[in-house]
């Protein structure tokens, strides 16, 4: 059985911008220590909800050192190493490696559109480029391509691939993988709303967007569930359902920051091409958090 880097609700953990565009580290570090402080079980680094894509490669590094120092070991550091450019992302997993972080988090190669073959290698160069453990990371909607029940097998077999953060939302194949790999995947929900269903399938937990806003609702969800308290968990997920679909009423992490600076965090714009919603939309967003008590309206 390989390590488990972590059970329960893992934060991408957005990346705050100042009115300029650049980085706010000193609201970074603050919003670190509220994962420590509210029960995050780990914090995922510069993935998509931390903008990733638009990160030069010197601010994507600096923002996994800055998470490891503030964070301290209190909980595990994952830092996104993905890229569609395969010698690219070898080199930024051995960037993130020195940079402490406590595993990677490879999402598949974009617009490529690799096989089933190309994906297999691209990932077991990753693998092979530093010690840390690997999360895949399968989101067919946003890359044009799903990583296959035959393929996560045979990944699975390579030491330091540990996990998988499936947001394909098939149920089928996260049972196929289940049934595959054993305990020599993990497998993660990828999508909040289906967190207690990857629970119930075998599932350690969950990389969550609404972790930013509620750490400790998610890892309760989670913590609930493996403490078999199935019940406790599907309540909890169904009472934090709209929030979370409200969280994606336009593209993700455009809605959380937006939601987080109504609520008084500095969180900043997105980098463009990402742009703040239309009104109409941020307006449903906004009455949905009024429900929770989250902002006042």
């Amino acid at each position: 059985m390989k390590r488990i880097i972590f059970e329960g609700a893992g934060t991408a953990i957005i990346t705050p911008m100042r009115e300029d565009g650049s980085i706010n580290y000193e609201m970074f570090d603050k919003l670190l220590k509220k994962q420590v402080r509210e029960k995050a079980d780990a914090v995922i680094v510069a993935g998509t909800t931390g903008e990733a894509s638009t990160l030069t490669d010197e601010e994507h590094i600096e923002l996994v050192r800055h998470a490891v120092k503030t964070v301290r070991g209190r909980l595990p550091v994952i830092a996104g190493a993905g890229s569609n450019n395969t010698a690219h992302a070898v080199w930024l997993s051995g960037e993130c490696e020195k940079a402490g972080a406590d595993g990677l988090l490879h999402v598949t190669p974009y617009y490529n559109k690799a096989s089933q073959k190309g994906l297999f290698l691209h990932f077991s160069e990753c693998a092979k480029a530093s010690k840390l453990p690997v999360i895949l990371y399968n989101v067919p909607s946003r890359t044009g391509v799903n990583i296959l029940p035959d393929t996560y097998k045979k990944l699975s077999e390579i030491d330091n691939i540990a996990a998988v953060k499936e947001a394909s939302g098939n149920y089928q194949q996260i049972t196929d993988i289940g049934a595959l790999c054993g305990d020599d995947l993990t497998v993660y929900s990828g999508n909040d709303d289906q967190a207690a269903d990857i629970l119930a399938l075998g599932g350690k937990g969950v990389i969550s967007v609404l972790g930013n806003i509620l750490p400790e609702a998610v890892h309760d969800i989670c913590i609930s569930y493996m403490k078999g308290d199935a019940k406790k968990s599907e309540d909890l997920q169904l009472k934090y359902l709209p929030l979370m679909k409200a969280l994606f009423l336009d593209v993700n992490p455009i809605p959380v920051k937006q939601a987080m600076r109504v609520m008084g965090y500095d969180a900043g714009p997105c980098r463009l091409p990402l742009c703040d919603m239309e009104q109409d939309t941020a307006e449903k967003m906004y009455e949905v958090m009024a429900g929770y008590g989250l902002i006042e309206r």
